[in-house]
C-alpha cells in the first residue's frame, strides 16, 4: 500500500515567473534598457513586478503605458525585439529560484511526482532560463505560451502541459502566484496552491486559492493535503 505522502501517478504543474523563479531583476533590466533608450524614465523593481504575468510583450506594453505612451505597432515590434535581445543576453544574471524551491522540487520527485512547467513566458526563453539555472532535468515538460493551443488562463495550456509530461489532468495539481494561474487551474479543474511571495497584486482573499504557502518549505505538506482530499472525494468519503 502506498504511503500517504506518495505522489506516484500525480503531476504537479508550476508557473515559472514569480512561482519557481524570481525573474523580476532581469526583466527589470531589459525593460529599463528599452525605456531609457527611448528617452523615458526607468521603472523600479516593485513596479516591474506588477507588470509580469501575461508574457514579455504585454509587460512591454504596460511599461510604456504607465508613462502614457502607446507605440504604433511597428515601433512596438522594434522595441520588443530590442527587449528580447537584451533579455536573452542577461536572462539569468539576477534571476534565481525562490528560497527552498529546488529542495522542494527534489522532495516531490523523491515521492514519485512528475513535474512540469506551464508558463506564459515564451518557450525559448523558458527553456533558456531553466537551463541556465540548472534545473531542467527536474521537469518532464516545459510548455510556454507559444506552444499551447490557448495560453493561460485557458484550460488548454494546463491540460497540454500535464499531458506533455505524461500525466493525467485528473491526477494533477497546480502551483502559481497569480490570478491568471488561479483561473487556469479552475478552468482545468485542478486544485490550486497560491504562493504569496510572487508578483500578484490581488489579495489572498481575492484569489481564493485552495491552499496558500509563504515559503517552499510548506509546499509538500500543502500538496499532500490537496492530493489526499482529491483522492477522498473520488472515493466518496
Amino acid at each position: 500500500m502506498a504511503e500517504i505522502s506518495s505522489f506516484e501517478g500525480w503531476t504537479v504543474a508550476f508557473d515559472l515567473d514569480g512561482t519557481l523563479v524570481d525573474t523580476a531583476p532581469d526583466l527589470l533590466g531589459a525593460l529599463n534598457h528599452v525605456l531609457t533608450d527611448a528617452g523615458l524614465r526607468p521603472v523600479d523593481l516593485p513596479t516591474v513586478a506588477t507588470l509580469i504575468g501575461s508574457g514579455a510583450r504585454a509587460m512591454m506594453e504596460k511599461g510604456f503605458g504607465i508613462q502614457d505612451i502607446t507605440l504604433p505597432a511597428a515601433e512596438m515590434d522594434a522595441a520588443f525585439e530590442k527587449f528580447i535581445a537584451y533579455y536573452v543576453a542577461n536572462i539569468a544574471v539576477g534571476s534565481r529560484p525562490f528560497e527552498g524551491c529546488v529542495p522542494a522540487l527534489d522532495t516531490l520527485l523523491e515521492a514519485g511526482a512528475t513535474l512540469c512547467v506551464c508558463t506564459n513566458k515564451r518557450q525559448d526563453l523558458s527553456e533558456q532560463l531553466i537551463g541556465e539555472l540548472g534545473i531542467t532535468s527536474r521537469f518532464a515538460a516545459i510548455l510556454g505560451a507559444d506552444r499551447a493551443t490557448n495560453k493561460k488562463p485557458h484550460a488548454d495550456h494546463v491540460f497540454e502541459a500535464v499531458r506533455a509530461a505524461g500525466g493525467d489532468p485528473a491526477r494533477a495539481l497546480f502551483v502559481g502566484d497569480s490570478r491568471t494561474d488561479e483561473r487556469a487551474a479552475r478552468n482545468a479543474g485542478l486544485p490550486f496552491v497560491f504562493v504569496t511571495f510572487g508578483y500578484e497584486q490581488e489579495t489572498v482573499e481575492e484569489i481564493a486559492p485552495d491552499v496558500t504557502i509563504g515559503h517552499y518549505s510548506e509546499l509538500f505538506p500543502a500538496l499532500s493535503v490537496l492530493k489526499n482530499q482529491a483522492v477522498a472525494s473520488r472515493l466518496g468519503r
